[in-house]
């Protein structure tokens, strides 16, 4: 149970770091591709940027990194750029297509 929880926190987490030019979060525009946590508390994530030359990229990672550090459970982060399978809107939740007008 405490596995779950400790995903639980990690999207909560990730739920709280925004592209600077977006106003949905990076969880919700579908930015996050892989959370894979060790019972040991080894977090590995894979993520994407909605553009490959997004000026804030280096921004946005480090964010991710040190937010997720701060979870109960996690012990060490490595945050993995991938691009792909190529971003698009349809990855993004419904929620997130209704607040920028895609619905």
């Amino acid at each position: 149970m405490e596995f779950l929880q400790t995903e639980e926190k990690i999207v909560k987490m990730l739920k709280t770091i925004f592209d600077p030019e977006i106003p949905v979060n990076i969880y919700d525009l579908g930015l996050i591709y892989k959370i894979d946590l060790s019972d040991e508390g080894d977090l590995t994530v894979d993520m994407t940027l909605t553009a490959p030359n997004c000026p804030a990229a280096d921004f946005i990672m480090e964010d991710v990194r040190m937010k997720l550090e701060s979870v109960e459970g996690v012990k060490n982060v490595t945050v993995n750029l991938v691009f792909e399978p190529e971003w698009n809107k349809d990855m993004m939740t419904d929620e997130a297509k209704l607040e920028l007008g895609f619905l």
